[in-house]
């Protein structure tokens, strides 16, 4: 009962809007009369293209407002978001990058980056200098240890630095 109620509902709805439409039609569009001769048809198709060329013009300017103002409120909601101090932040995911990746990502692929910093030093060849010959001099630490342990030891060390 209630689906038989309601399907008449729809119906007498589409009846309406139907009616309404014809009523519209009938009252803004005048009834159509299609010339007979060859001129007649010519002028009634340039009447309808300039009215066509206005009706565009005006379509465009009306998306152009349009878009100038959603612009405008672009940029005044973003100055509020501003003055609030509340930004949007954009949820971020943890990404697994190497250094090299990392920087190729930022820098672009013009630049070729190493992070390997081992690969850019100079070689350089080691001098023997005074200290580290007396180092090797001196041998292996457990003899030194053996000789200065004891009182003696000590007692060399104190006499050899006085």
């Amino acid at each position: 009962l209630m689906l038989q109620v309601a399907k008449d509902a729809l119906e007498k709805e589409a009846a309406d809007i139907a009616a309404e439409k014809e009523a519209y039609l009938n009252e803004h569009c005048p009834p159509l009369s299609i010339p007979h001769s060859m001129t007649d048809l010519q002028e009634l198709c340039k009447k309808l293209h300039a009215k066509i060329d206005v009706v565009d013009e005006e379509r465009y300017d009306m998306e152009v407002k349009v878009q100038k103002s959603s612009k405008e409120l672009e940029d005044l909601n973003q100055k509020i978001f501003d003055l609030r101090g509340k930004f949007k932040r954009p949820p971020l995911r943890r990404v697994r990058m190497s250094a090299d990746a990392m920087l190729r990502a930022l820098l672009g692929s013009k630049h070729k980056v190493n992070m390997e910093l081992r690969a850019n030093l100079k070689q350089v060849k080691k001098e023997d200098t005074d200290k580290e010959k007396d180092l090797r001099d001196v041998g292996d630490w457990r003899k030194n240890i053996e000789e200065k342990s004891g009182m003696e030891g000590r007692k060399k060390m104190f006499e050899s630095e006085a």
